[in-house]
């Protein structure tokens, strides 16, 4: 026992502060350094914890929650894009350090920062989401209606669903964690042990467990509300729904169109100009349009509020000079730029990349420099979701099924080229499955680059061997790959300081 005390103590001095899964106040002679750790707000006279002790308790953690999607973007956005673009063919790394060179030349190990961050901040994420869904029912406070309870509890449903999928698509098998872990002391440590070190739960049980969340969300969740794309609605229940089902392991394309009609018939639409969704307004002093009618989840960044990421990216157009000193991530690669050439595609070229002057030049001439253009001032939205994606989900969904229908696919794709200024797909193409897979796939690319999808596509669609093995041989400024993609590469390494902590978790193949 005295060993199992030694490990805990290790984890709690910050090693894999992910697994601490909202534990409430501990005995042991230390303090959890994660302040959402204690979970109580008191104990009744006889012994019964209090989590929330009213409403207004509740609605303060699930304040918590949205706060999460709009201040702490580091894993969910810019690793994420770090990952989905540079470790395809969308984009170089952007700097030269050790933690971000090896998404971009394939030599991703279990030692890599990025990926043992995000693994214990996903986990942090789905902690705070236990706490509030396993504790809601016991609050004593009459003035939350059981309409309140189910609300509230689909909306921090829908927030684990959205951070499972993340992980599932990253890593494949890990801990599916939905409850709350109790107290740990010297005298029960052998009973309550295991819900420190969970067992890993295989990917199938993963999306499982998404699937559910998701449809007892959706009948709980808000509707969508045209003035706020904040919220998690119906509408992101129903597009997770849809996303999940064109997965491998519940893949079910008849349902992945279903939930792809039913978000249409929730009010979403293409806008009509293609900068709405990223611009500025003509002084450069704020987003051009929040809340259009394509978004479905963003995370709103008015004048104050401070969206950090566009330093990560390139400038901040609010101020010009503001942490512009240092090289950024995900950088244009050659090949994307080409694609976008190649097609013609200047309407959503100029709103995806832009050029400035710079101090470094890693990839390009420091006079002419490509910076990633889809967040670019502290007061840009990040849209997490939007219809075009679902819209070209079904399009997927109508060329996989078992019964092609061709035609209806190619007139989706023919709608989203149209906003950009592009003609519709040739009747060579339009004719031919594995064509349109192919139109499928750039159209994504090039619709959807730097929204953190390229990598996902590639992998769902079983193309990373094929797009990935030959684009270092045609991108000259991509970094020489060092290993070769295979079925191996389909899912990104554990942590290292996990395993080592925890042996319940296997590394993946290939690691």
């Amino acid at each position: 026992m005295k060993g199992k005390i030694m490990k805990l103590r290790t984890i709690f001095c910050g090693l894999t502060s992910g697994l601490l899964l909202g534990i409430s106040s501990c005995s042991l002679d230390y303090e959890p350094l994660d302040t959402y750790s204690d979970v109580t707000e008191g104990i009744t006279d006889n012994g019964t914890k209090i989590v929330f002790k009213d409403k207004a308790a509740v609605e303060s953690h699930l304040t918590t929650l949205y706060n999460q999607m709009r201040d702490r973007q580091e894993h969910w956005y810019v690793d994420l894009l770090l990952i989905a673009d540079s470790h395809s063919d969308n984009a170089y790394a952007g700097t030269t350090g050790a933690e971000v060179v090896p998404f971009e030349n394939n030599s991703i190990e279990g030692s890599n920062s990025v990926l043992e961050r995000d693994w214990n901040r996903y986990l942090e994420d789905i902690a705070r989401a236990n706490k509030l869904i396993c504790n809601i029912d016991l609050v004593k406070d009459n003035s939350l209606t059981a309409d309140e309870r189910a609300q509230y509890k689909a909306e921090a449903e829908i927030f684990r669903a959205m951070i499972m999928f993340d992980m599932v698509r990253l890593w494949g098998d890990f801990p599916v964690i939905t409850t709350v872990a109790d107290d740990i002391t010297s005298d029960n440590i052998e009973d309550v042990y295991s819900q420190y070190f969970p067992e890993q739960n295989t990917e199938l049980e993963a999306y499982q467990q998404i699937e559910k969340d998701l449809l007892d969300a959706v009948k709980y969740a808000p509707d969508n509300t045209l003035s706020n794309k904040t919220l998690f609605t119906k509408s992101v229940a129903r597009t997770l729904l849809a996303k999940i089902y064109a997965e491998k392991p519940l893949r079910d394309y008849t349902k992945v169109i279903q939930y792809c009609d039913e978000v249409k018939a929730d009010g979403f639409d293409l806008v009509e100009d293609f900068s709405d969704l990223f611009g500025m307004n003509d002084a450069n002093t704020d987003a051009k349009v929040r809340n259009t009618k394509e978004a479905i989840l963003e995370a709103q960044f008015t004048p104050g509020a401070g969206n950090w990421c566009s330093w990560m990216f390139g400038r901040d157009l609010v101020n010009w000079n503001t942490n512009f000193t240092w090289a950024k991530w995900v950088t244009p690669s050659r090949d994307l730029i080409n694609a976008f050439k190649k097609e013609g595609d200047e309407v959503r070229f100029k709103e995806s990349v832009v050029y400035y002057d710079c101090s470094w030049s890693n990839y390009y001439p420091s006079d002419n420099y490509p910076f990633m253009y889809k967040c670019r001032s502290a007061n840009s939205s990040i849209i997490k979701y939007r219809y075009a994606d679902v819209l070209l989900l079904k399009a997927e969904a109508l060329i996989m099924q078992d019964t092609p229908d061709l035609e209806a696919a190619a007139g989706i794709i023919d709608e989203i080229r149209k906003r950009a200024g592009l003609g519709k797909l040739p009747s060579s193409i339009r004719e031919n499955k594995n064509s349109m897979i192919d139109a499928l796939l750039k159209e994504r690319r090039l619709e959807l680059a730097f929204e953190g999808q390229r990598w996902f596509d590639l992998v769902r669609l079983d193309k990373v061997e094929e797009v990935m093995n030959a684009v270092y041989a045609k991108d000259s400024g991509r970094k020489a790959q060092v290993y070769a993609f295979d079925k191996n590469s389909y899912r990104l390494p554990i942590p290292q300081s996990v395993i080592d902590a925890n042996d319940k978790i296997q590394q993946n193949p290939g690691y």
